[in-house]
């Protein structure tokens, strides 16, 4: 029944590439002309990049990857739509900055890479998609050289509780027929199935893992205005009120792999 949901989710995610890729949340333009697509939250609280493998699951086309890349690091980028891998080789060919793309789903890279990697990063909206957060905190865990670090920087997970969906894990996805955040959405809906993780089970998988907490901040902004009634009261800062008190939006972790 999981594939059935990725394969879903792979579908609906191939179906966004193109009108993702052409919008002006992502600029891509701007990215060519040498602009990072990080945000000041990810850069404030990422270790130094330069000459690290890094891999970045969940790229989406690989514009954080391929920034990255630009601070000189070397880069392995994973996503489960080959439409946007498609992309993301189109991009590294155009910039040719070295990075390396795969398509595959997550669980299923970690079961099969042998590669180890001084940072695993991922960010945005990335962990709704995985029904298992143990296995995903488990591959993170299996995939980091001893010392290296784990960067994730994410929506909070109250705004699922705001949307209507629930707080708390359950074992059957939420699913749900929804248009793109971008400005360019052009009506057409696609279908999704998602998980909520609520962040005592994130960090509780990533500790069960063997990792160790080096860090963790909640933001009362997104960096992207991409949720309904939000409000830019700083430039590049998004803020969303309820009850006349800001929302936290993202939150972020550092995590570290010990020695042996």
């Amino acid at each position: 029944m999981m594939k059935q949901y990725f394969e879903t989710n792979k579908g609906s995610w191939n179906e966004r590439v193109e009108t993702h890729f052409n919008s002006k949340f992502y600029d891509v333009p701007g990215f060519l002309a040498g602009k990072s697509s990080l945000n000041e939250i990810e850069l404030a609280g990422l270790p130094e990049v330069k000459d690290k493998a890094l891999l970045h699951l969940q790229c989406h086309f690989g514009l954080d990857s391929l920034s990255f890349a630009r601070m000189g690091a070397k880069v392995t980028g994973v996503d489960i739509s080959d439409q946007a891998i498609a992309k993301a080789l189109q991009l590294q060919q155009q910039t040719k900055l070295e990075a390396t793309f795969i398509c595959q789903d997550v669980y299923t890279f970690g079961k099969q890479s042998e590669q180890l990697y001084d940072i695993v990063y991922t960010s945005y909206g990335a962990i709704c998609w995985l029904p298992d957060i143990q296995l995903w905190a488990d591959l993170i865990a299996k995939q980091l050289k001893p010392g290296g670090q784990f960067f994730m920087a994410e929506f909070h997970p109250i705004l699922d509780l705001l949307a209507g969906y629930s707080y708390f894990h359950q074992v059957e996805p939420d699913t749900s027929t929804e248009g793109t955040y971008t400005e360019n959405c052009d009506g057409s809906e696609h279908e999704f199935a998602v998980w909520s993780h609520p962040i005592s089970d994130v960090i509780s998988a990533l500790l069960k893992a063997g990792l160790t907490i080096d860090a963790f901040h909640e933001f009362d902004h997104s960096p992207y205005d991409c949720f309904e009634n939000m409000v830019e009261k700083q430039p590049g800062r998004f803020y969303l009120e309820h009850k006349n008190n800001d929302v936290p939006l993202v939150y972020t972790v550092l995590a570290s792999k010990p020695f042996a």
